[in-house]
């Protein structure tokens, strides 16, 4: 086995073993949402944003079995205020029709040598859907 394919099951083992059940402890559930680019469900707490699991992006690397990366995905093709635009924030993605949504990707690194950090991904991961969440709230009205 290579280690891209190694990389994409311990991925998605820790993602279905461990992220995916503590979310839904702490009141996800899965989405009804299908991502333009990453073929698993999603993840939601709340109908505007959604969470992805991109095993594939990095794989790759020699370290591709201590992280991966998270899409939150705002499945909604409308104007976002600029200052909710950018990499700190939200980028477009496209979908069909020449339409977009707009998405923020953060690198989630739970392990670090031998030392696990699952907890603490856990808890960064919550926080930013939490912040992005947040900021999108005020759209929720503009939305059809």
């Amino acid at each position: 086995m290579n280690i891209t394919d190694a990389n994409k099951i311990f991925r998605k083992s820790i993602i279905k073993g461990f992220f995916e059940p503590q979310l839904v402890n702490l009141d996800f559930k899965k989405s009804n949402i299908k991502h333009p680019e990453i073929p698993d469900d999603g993840l939601m707490q709340f109908e505007i944003l959604h969470i992805f699991f991109d095993v594939e992006t990095g794989s790759d690397y020699p370290d591709g079995d201590e992280w991966f990366i998270v899409d939150y995905l705002f499945p909604h093709d409308m104007k976002l205020p600029d200052s909710l635009k950018g990499t700190d924030y939200f980028t477009t993605i496209a979908i069909e029709d020449g339409k977009n949504f707009w998405h923020h990707r953060e690198l989630i690194r739970f392990k670090y040598g031998k030392s696990k950090k699952l907890v603490e991904s856990l808890e960064f991961l919550e926080t930013k859907y939490k912040e992005l969440h947040s900021m999108l709230k005020p759209l929720e009205k503009d939305i059809k």
